[in-house]
């Protein structure tokens, strides 16, 4: 059976979206069916069949998630044995440079379902992403995308743990709170992530600024 890459947070949050789906949503449509069969004639009862689609599609998700979350493979960087220089692998921090234009960028690879573009975290599967995955530092690599082709050279790479614990800073939304050493952690809004060094797990942490 093939598995399914994803880190510790891509496997939190489809934990996180099968317990919504299963206890909040589920329940929900139930409910709407319910309702819309007290109307009466259902040939032509649009509440119901809409309802009926929205209990396909949220049963078709469920089902995909449980699906992937049996097949998972958790990568934690972290723990990857290597020597030398860090390789670009699934889970890495990556920052890039575009030979032509000199732009900076920094990217996560990640799972399918963690990817979110707008946060640059970007799966495992894109152009890019594959075009890079086993290059090091210093290395200049040309993909192939839809608009062209673009050659980036590798400029940093980082292998940084996950922290599953951060809860909002009480003070204040704009803080962290370190779950293994309770450090306030500023955030700065819609950055590719807020890291940090934790003192007492002796690590570097990241996570995605609130609202995120």
């Amino acid at each position: 059976m093939e598995q399914t890459p994803m880190t510790a947070r891509g496997e939190q949050l489809l934990r996180d979206e099968l317990e919504r789906l299963k206890t909040q949503e589920r329940p929900r449509i139930t409910a709407a069916i319910a309702e819309a069969r007290s109307h009466g004639d259902l040939s032509e009862n649009a509440e119901y069949d809409a309802a009926k689609e929205e209990q396909g599609l949220c049963e078709a998700r469920i089902k995909d998630i449980e699906s992937k979350l049996a097949t998972a493979n958790i990568i934690d960087v972290t723990k990857l044995a290597h020597g030398g220089p860090l390789k670009v692998v699934f889970g890495c921090t990556v920052t890039l440079i575009d030979v032509d234009t000199d732009e900076e960028i920094t990217y996560k690879i990640v799972g399918e379902d963690e990817a979110d573009i707008e946060n640059n975290l970007m799966s495992y599967k894109t152009p890019i992403a594959k075009g890079l995955l086993g290059k090091v530092e210093g290395d200049e690599v040309a993909i192939k995308i839809p608009k062209g082709t673009v050659t980036y050279e590798v400029a940093e790479v980082k292998y940084i743990a996950w922290c599953p614990g951060n809860t909002p800073h009480p003070s204040t939304l704009q803080r962290w709170n370190c779950c293994h050493c309770y450090m306030a952690v500023p955030v700065v809004p819609r950055q590719l992530s807020v890291t940090w060094q934790c003192q007492v797990a002796g690590a570097t942490f990241w996570n995605l600024p609130l609202g995120q």
